[in-house]
């Protein structure tokens, strides 16, 4: 014997086997008695040996047809098994979801939305990185990122689903503006020190009628928005956070929102997978429950 064994052969000689005729495994295979015959025909010619029987009446296994069945149906039947369990073929999703986001946004909103999805569904593990960087999904071996971003991905490879914008909104610790006082115009923020959010683009402030350009050099520089927090909670000065990093402390009173009318756009927020035909059960599901949870409960972006 020779080449590769052809499988679909081999489950023809099965169902002769199990139905003892080439009319009924023709029948429970969908497919023509010639096409059965043929393909019977091929296998014994590929391992050089007779496997099948003909009469008029009936067929039956030879001795080397009734071997190979006995070692040839279990293998096909977990076969079959193992292929209609595999998870996306699952009615339920299930499998590990691998997920990336940016830290300040899965850290104040993904918590609650996975914690609420695996109860949902169970048979779904979640493996989240929380990273600043862009990820390569792709190469990195993840189903899904959230991004922050001014405008949609450009990549082909990529698709992308817009869940909401996000602005930043300017802040202060109540103890800052008591020693430097508290500003009632963009105008006056020149004199004010300033916490800063590292960033390639300018920073505009829109407001009634104008947009203002903001200085990106401060006492201090960074990159992550949960230390500006505390920065700014420690009296450093003033800076931009999103509602959603500063929403609980301007309620119990650690922070103090500035200018109220002014805000800062600082793109959207992107729920980001690899452009396959057919998106994984599991991904299409986190990303509906996603978007789900997000009208329902009105997070602050």
């Amino acid at each position: 014997m020779g080449g590769t064994m052809d499988l679909n052969q081999l489950t023809l000689f099965v169902a002769v086997a199990e139905g003892a005729s080439f009319s009924s495994a023709a029948k429970k295979l969908g497919l023509p008695k010639s096409s059965v015959s043929r393909g019977i025909t091929r296998l014994e010619s590929s391992l050089g040996v007779q496997l099948i029987h003909r009469t008029t009446r009936r067929v039956s296994l030879s001795t080397a047809g009734q071997a190979l069945y006995e070692r040839v149906s279990p293998m096909l039947l977990a076969l079959r098994k193992s292929v209609g369990e595999l998870p996306e073929l699952e009615e339920e999703p299930s499998g590990v979801l691998r997920l990336t986001s940016v830290v300040d946004w899965g850290t104040t909103v993904l918590a609650e939305v996975i914690t609420r999805f695996v109860a949902r569904y169970p048979a779904v593990k979640v493996d989240l990185h929380l990273d600043n960087r862009v990820v390569d999904l792709v190469a990195e071996g993840f189903d899904a990122a959230l991004r922050l971003a001014i405008a949609p991905l450009k990549d082909s490879s990529l698709r992308a689903r817009r869940l909401g914008t996000l602005s930043l909104r300017l802040h202060a610790s109540p103890a800052y503006l008591a020693r430097r006082g508290t500003p009632r115009h963009p105008r006056e923020l020149s004199s004010h020190t300033w916490v800063s959010f590292r960033s390639p683009n300018p920073f505009r402030l829109v407001g009634p009628g104008e947009t203002l350009l903001m200085p990106q050099d401060g006492a201090i520089v960074c990159d992550d928005m949960f230390f500006m927090r505390e920065a700014l909670r420690q009296g450093a000065g003033v800076g931009f956070l999103p509602t959603m990093l500063a929403e609980q402390e301007v309620a119990e009173g650690r922070l103090v929102a500035l200018l109220p009318k002014w805000s800062m756009p600082a793109g959207s927020v992107w729920f980001v997978s690899t452009a396959e035909r057919h998106m994984p059960r599991k991904v299409a599901a986190f990303r509906d429950f996603l978007l789900e949870t997000l009208k329902q409960r009105s997070f602050p972006m």
